[in-house]
């Protein structure tokens, strides 16, 4: 847990100031800052619509007297996109655009059921109190 931490807190940010200096030596630092903004802009745009179809989805399968588990997903894995659209740099804008993007969502979503259904299986899921 540790290293994640370090990895989160100390790499992203280096990786961050890295490709803004990269992009920024290359295009200009009006140009970069103007695409940093265009792409927050394309992702506000892209968290309002999905997080709508989510809701309508959501909507759809409790009135069919079906638990919405899969679009609970969804709209979670939205909110971490949204999140990490929120920081300013090109990696987490690209990793948030990821998580937005309904194909790539459904790699993610296929994956976390994964690791879910395992550690369910060997009972490893705990539920930490603050």
């Amino acid at each position: 847990m540790l290293f994640k931490l370090f990895i989160l807190f100390a790499v992203v940010p280096v990786l961050e100031i890295y490709l803004l200096i990269q992009v920024g030596s290359r295009l200009g630092a009006l140009p970069t800052v103007a695409l940093l903004l265009l792409i927050s802009l394309l992702g506000a745009w892209l968290v309002r619509q999905q997080g709508f179809e989510i809701m309508r989805r959501v909507q759809a399968e409790v009135a069919q007297g079906r638990p919405p588990a899969a679009e609970l997903l969804d709209g979670a894995l939205v909110l971490v996109g949204g999140t990490l659209l929120l920081t300013p740099g090109f990696f987490t804008d690209l990793l948030g655009l990821f998580f937005l993007l309904p194909p790539s969502r459904r790699l993610l979503k296929q994956f976390v059921r994964r690791w879910l259904q395992r550690r369910l299986e060997r009972g490893v899921i705990t539920i930490h109190r603050l």
